[in-house]
């Protein structure tokens, strides 16, 4: 008999994409989410990190992360464990402990998180806890599922779970922390996981992007965490924080970051979002498979050098969210601003992008005296404007502001 698992993470309920909410779009993935572990028949959930986006997320994120956490409980039999990522604030992740127990949820909050034997009635058991650790007994299942669990901590929270030297690396540290606890309650009779929401990143591979938004992990005094220190007893770990699907390699198991399920920046066009679904039995190899989610809105990247074929493919397009480049010589005007943005309620930047062969060095040479006041008002407009010309429009309505400042003074 094996055990399935859902691995997700990212979810950051209550970011929005520069003005525009994804409220909607996340309610929507949340119930896709919900259909494949049903779906799957997965037997536990793991939710690595950023459950949120902010410490102190808008009410209604909140109530999606508790309702939706509790109905992959399935009323208590389906342990789900959910973690703190660096978005997260780890007290109010903690909080709703002891109430979200009684449903199934093990919440973690801080990475030295004190866990206890406990009985879901009707349910799970977790039958041993340490700080970072807990093995759960599944009623159906004849072994159990042991975590070793590290959630995200700033350097401030860091030095309760890694004392005072700072001498020592966090890469050392969690080596020796993980590893006693691998020793201890990690034998072949069980599956062996461990679940964090760190940039973890092989030794002498490639840098890993982090997605825009995201400020680089550098925690406590280390800037990296490599998958050299993960217990060679562990299984498969789950991971947090990069937002982009991939098995990071560098150890004997399979080391993953599952991806947001949705795309929270320009950066991730392009990406498949994914949730992991693994099968696992004692001492074997995980067997682990990647399902690519469908919902919410493709982020697009466009790029057109006329307002006219732009309207023509954001009209033809309208179940997306644009950011919309437009190569042009002048500054669009406010007709041409309206027009493209009534044709489409999902851009959400748009850049002008100049394209004029005139230098402006060039033209900022001449000595300002030689020129007219409009000669100067179009140097000014194109050095703080990223060498854009003013449109017809704007020069007009400068000179018609100009000829009423002349009227005055007269």
């Amino acid at each position: 008999m094996s055990l399935k698992i859902l691995h997700t993470a990212d979810w950051h309920l209550g970011k929005r994409l520069d003005y525009f909410s994804r409220f909607e779009e996340q309610k929507a993935v949340l119930e896709e989410i919900i259909q494949i572990a049903e779906d799957e028949q997965v037997d536990a959930v793991i939710v690595a990190g950023d459950l949120f986006d902010a410490f102190n997320p808008p009410v209604e994120a909140i109530e999606l992360l508790y309702t939706t956490l509790k109905r992959l409980t399935k009323n208590g039999t389906r342990p789900v464990i959910a973690i703190a990522g660096n978005h997260d604030s780890p007290d109010r992740v903690d909080a709703p402990d002891s109430l979200a127990r009684d449903c199934g949820i093990i919440f973690a909050g801080k990475p030295n998180m004190e866990f206890s034997p406990y009985q879901i009635e009707q349910g799970f058991e977790i039958i041993k806890g340490d700080s970072g650790f807990l093995e759960i007994k599944l009623p159906h299942i004849e072994f159990p599922l042991r975590l070793i669990v590290t959630a995200f901590a700033n350097e401030h929270r860091l030095k309760e779970y890694l004392g005072e030297d700072e001498q020592e690396g966090l890469n050392e540290v969690l080596t020796r922390k993980w590893q006693s606890l691998a020793n201890r309650y990690c034998d072949d009779k069980g599956a062996n996981l461990l679940v964090s929401h760190l940039y973890m990143n092989k030794k002498g591979g490639p840098v890993l992007e982090e997605p825009d938004g995201e400020k680089p992990l550098r925690i406590g005094f280390a800037d990296t965490v490599f998958t050299d220190c993960i217990p060679h007893q562990i299984q498969y770990t789950a991971l947090g924080h990069l937002h982009r699907y991939q098995e990071i390699g560098g150890h004997c198991a399979p080391v993953v970051y599952a991806s947001s399920p949705l795309c929270y920046s320009f950066s991730e066009v392009g990406q498949d979002k994914k949730v992991v679904i693994l099968t696992v039995e004692p001492n074997k190899e995980v067997i682990y498979k990647a399902i690519t989610i469908c919902s919410g809105k493709k982020l697009m990247r466009k790029r057109f050098d006329s307002v006219i074929t732009a309207i023509d493919w954001l009209t033809s397009n309208q179940d997306c969210l644009v950011e919309l480049t437009l190569v042009t010589s002048t500054s669009l005007t406010q007709a041409e601003k309206k027009y493209l943005e009534d044709s489409h309620q999902g851009i959400i930047y748009l850049i002008p992008e100049v394209n004029n062969s005139k230098s402006l060095n060039q033209a900022m040479s001449i000595s300002r005296r030689s020129k007219s006041i409009n000669e100067n008002f179009t140097d000014y407009y194109r050095f703080r404007n990223n060498d854009q010309l003013p449109s017809t429009e704007l020069l007009d309505l400068f000179n018609e502001v100009l000829g009423s400042q002349n009227e005055q003074e007269n």
